[in-house]
């Protein structure tokens, strides 16, 4: 049922971090770099390939590419002009701006919060950004300037297979040949691994129903491969690292429970059609293929029919399903793409969304008996109550994740849901505090680098525009021409801003950085409820135009697959929404409560 890829991609990338610079092991200063900071991965770590297979890097990654490349062609025509000098000054000071923005009351959109998380783990599955801590694209060069359209296509390369097939949860699949891989390790014979959650009566807080089904952690290495001179705070970043296709779905607690769904997922079906097979005894690698294509089918087909209805302007994803795509469009033969517009700008909308604090669950959130051992979850703990830390879960288990932090999706998922913080932030210019602040992106290696310089690393807003301009993004105006949508006006850009953005976005006002064009499009013309038109039609023709590029994807060979043709809830209900799969995968009660 499954075809063979015509291009074998490493699937597993076990230690890469978000957002963390991946470097070749032969370029000049890696195995230093690597050391010393924490955000820096040698590729052989990240992709789990052996040093002997470093010449083949280029043929096991995938392209980026411009989505409007007759924009890129004029070069520099339709992109931000000045000296260079004083556009990074000047984009420094806008993103610094962003930073310091008041939501006010409006902040809340009517996004559920699950939409912020459910786009990161899409993410993660389509985009593994190569970004080498070298000459061309580090953004502490003190002389950044925005690269040539050609010189970004020919230095950019992406370790993802830009495909929504789910790599993140099966890496390379089972291990069917008899020789031990890494992905075998994800495995308990087709089946994805779960883990328990860790019980103790030295853990505050109640468990979270149903409360004797413990299976809501990351499979952890525990013991295995640690090194006999581990020392103790060697010892317990080892155990608590996540066994999993890609280890920046550990990273915060939401996206790691989000994951684990996703395990649950696949389990279940496979449970599902063993006990459906009508007495025709398929084996394993049968049973394996046709569950995970039935699990990737209902991922596509939710991303476009739940994610995509939920975060675009209404009407565009319609659209480009009836109409086809008309910019994400391959030549015979070419290669699906990541687009640096969608990847660097359009796609990061999500990170207006986040909130400073989450009513997590009835221990980290609202409790009925008044008594939660927190008022909420503030992000920061999002961050410790995952792998790889040093002294995680405040030492009450250096393995796996405490009973008392499973999450409640009903508190996420709830479009009719009364409560205000159970939605993501409006998607607009003014960031979660959080975000401004970022110390962990500060290694120690960077503690004596300019403050100009330590002021970017913390300022994600400051990051994300210093990147397009240095990727030579098209500037909001030209992409809005270029697809036939109504500019955003000067007034349109300032208005509900304060006097110290719109100071900063004065020399912006004609030619706008894509990124803020794209959330400013969404505040302005959406109320912040979803992307606007440019927005929109980035996201949608992306992620769209790279289901209809991949033969084995419900929108490819098997076009005439719905959910109806799938697996079903308990009570005969096709699923098509996201909280049709965490009830699929029991970790959403039928009747929470």
């Amino acid at each position: 049922m499954t075809a063979p890829d015509k291009k074998q991609y490493r699937r597993m990338l076990s230690h890469i971090r978000h957002g963390s610079q991946v470097l070749p092991d032969a370029a000049p200063g890696a195995q230093q770099t690597a050391a010393g900071l924490e955000g820096a991965t040698l590729l052989s770590a990240a992709a789990d390939l052996p040093l002997a297979a470093q010449a083949e890097i280029a043929e096991v990654t995938s392209p980026f590419d411009y989505l409007f490349g007759d924009l890129a062609e004029q070069f520099p025509a339709h992109h931000l002009a000045g000296d260079p000098a004083d556009v990074r000054r000047q984009l420094t000071a806008l993103g610094t701006a962003m930073a310091k923005e008041e939501p006010g009351d409006a902040g809340t959109s009517v996004i559920p919060a699950v939409y912020t998380y459910w786009g990161q783990f899409i993410d993660h599955d389509i985009t593994a950004n190569t970004d080498r801590m070298n000459a061309f694209t580090d953004l502490r060069q003190p002389d950044l300037t925005p690269k040539n359209p050609a010189e970004v296509r020919a230095n950019l390369s992406n370790l993802r297979q830009p495909a929504l097939n789910l790599d993140s949860l099966y890496g390379d699949g089972p291990d069917f040949a008899g020789v031990h891989t890494p992905s075998a390790a994800l495995y308990n014979g087709i089946e994805l691994r779960v883990d328990d959650v860790f019980v103790s009566d030295q853990i505050p807080g109640v468990r979270i129903p149903p409360e004797d089904d413990l299976q809501h952690d990351l499979p952890r290495q525990l013991d295995d491969g640690l090194p006999a001179d581990a020392t103790g705070e060697q010892r317990a970043k080892h155990r608590t690292t996540a066994v999993i296709g890609d280890a920046r779905n550990d990273e915060n607690l939401v996206v790691a429970q989000f994951h684990v769904a996703f395990l649950r997922f696949h389990n279940n079906v496979v449970k599902h059609l063993r006990e459906t097979s009508n007495g025709y005894q398929m084996s394993d690698q049968e049973l394996f293929l046709q569950a995970r294509d039935l699990v990737r089918w209902h991922y596509q087909w939710l991303v476009v029919h739940d994610f995509l209805k939920t975060i675009a302007m209404p009407g565009v994803v319609d659209k480009v399903l009836l109409d086809g795509n008309r910019h994400y469009v391959l030549e015979p033969g070419q290669e699906p793409y990541m687009p640096i517009e969608f990847s660097v700008a359009a796609y990061r909308f999500g990170h207006s969304m986040v909130r400073g604090a989450y009513d997590f669950n009835r221990n980290f959130g609202r409790n009925e008996t008044g008594r939660p051992v927190l008022p909420s979850a503030p992000f920061g703990l999002l961050f410790a109550f995952t792998g790889g830390h040093k002294q995680p879960f405040n030492n009450s288990s250096d393995s796996t994740l405490p009973f008392n932090w499973v999450i409640e999706w009903a508190r996420f998922v709830d479009k009719g849901d009364g409560i205000s913080d159970h939605f993501a932030r409006r998607i607009d210019t003014k960031l979660a505090p959080p975000l401004a602040d970022m110390q962990k992106e500060i290694s120690a290696a960077d503690e004596n680098a300019p403050d100009e310089i330590k002021t970017m690393l913390k300022g994600l807003a400051i990051r994300n525009l210093l990147r397009g301009y240095h990727l030579a993004l098209p500037t909001g105006q030209a992409v809005a021409a270029k697809i036939g949508a109504r500019p955003l006006s000067a007034d349109e850009l300032q208005r509900g801003n304060s006097p110290e953005l719109n100071d900063a976005l004065q020399p912006f006002l004609e030619h706008t950085p894509l990124w803020f064009y794209v959330l400013k499009e969404a505040e302005i013309r959406c109320h912040g409820n979803f992307l606007g038109e440019v927005g929109s039609r980035i996201v949608a023709e992306t992620l769209i135009g790279q289901l209809r590029a991949d033969p084995e994807s419900y929108l490819g060979q098997y076009r005439g697959w719905n959910p109806a043709k799938g697996v079903r809830l308990p009570n005969g209900e096709p699923i098509v929404t996201i909280t049709d799969v965490f009830r699929y995968a029991g970790v959403f009660p039928i009747d929470p409560t």
